[in-house]
């Protein structure tokens, strides 16, 4: 018999069955990982495993490679301001989407459980919106994508930067992206804020987040954005208009 115990992070769930479910949870020491839920439909147990939820859970199995079963605890809820609110919910579900499309299963991420676990802090708070993005950026890099904003990867300079290379994920300058603006990407200002961020940058942040995430990671897979992520930006989009 393998067994083990962990925090999880609830991405999803399916039926199984009449009564069970098959969830599936960012776990802190192994990774993505699934296991069946025996009960996980009744109405006890349903509003416990919601996307987003905080649990403790023991894994059990008879061999290493087998689906096995998940006994819950449930640790953290998603507070009311989050279910409650639309874009806020969005963002909580294209969340757990993102991490439940691009993650291999049982490959150990400790830095995107915490990643994630500060995300899940920041949505009830006003600048949500931003710490969505900030998650983007994060779970680029966690995927061997990092983008370099900090200087000019052509000048070293960090004065004017306006745009970033499709290629490398380096900033540019405006004097050395001059004749190659129409191949650039415009220069995300949600990623170097000093204050409050405006949904417009953060709907131009995730549209440089998403190139590279759709180019780098989810074409590889063969996998689409998750549709709570479109609602997001849509909604960002209607808010600014």
């Amino acid at each position: 018999m393998v067994e083990w115990e962990d925090a999880g992070i609830v991405l999803g769930r399916r039926r199984h069955g009449e009564a069970d479910v098959v969830l599936t949870a960012l776990t802190r020491c192994h990774g993505r990982h699934a296991g069946l839920v025996k009960g996980g439909q009744s109405r006890r147990m349903r509003g416990g495993l919601e996307p987003g939820s905080q649990v403790s859970l023991r894994w059990r199995a008879r061999l290493e490679e087998h689906l096995g079963g998940f006994t819950c605890e449930a640790g953290a809820a998603v507070p009311p301001e989050v279910m409650e609110d639309a874009g806020r919910l969005a963002a909580l579900v294209s969340t757990c989407g993102l991490l439940d499309a691009v993650l291999p299963e049982r490959e150990p991420h400790p830095d995107l459980f915490d990643l994630c676990t500060g995300l899940l802090a920041r949505l009830p708070e006003a600048e949500w919106a931003a710490a969505y993005a900030d998650f983007e950026r994060g779970l680029l890099e966690a995927m061997g994508f990092g983008l370099h904003l900090e200087d000019c990867a052509a000048t070293g300079t960090t004065e004017d930067l306006r745009y970033v290379s499709p290629k490398s994920g380096g900033a540019v300058c405006g004097a050395a992206g001059e004749g190659y603006r129409d191949r650039l990407l415009p220069f995300p200002e949600v990623f170097r804020r000093t204050g409050p961020a405006p949904d417009a940058d953060v709907v131009a942040g995730l549209a440089v987040t998403g190139y590279f995430l759709r180019r780098h990671v989810l074409d590889v897979l063969g996998r689409p954005f998750p549709e709570a992520r479109e609602r997001l930006i849509e909604r960002l989009g209607r808010t600014r208009a």
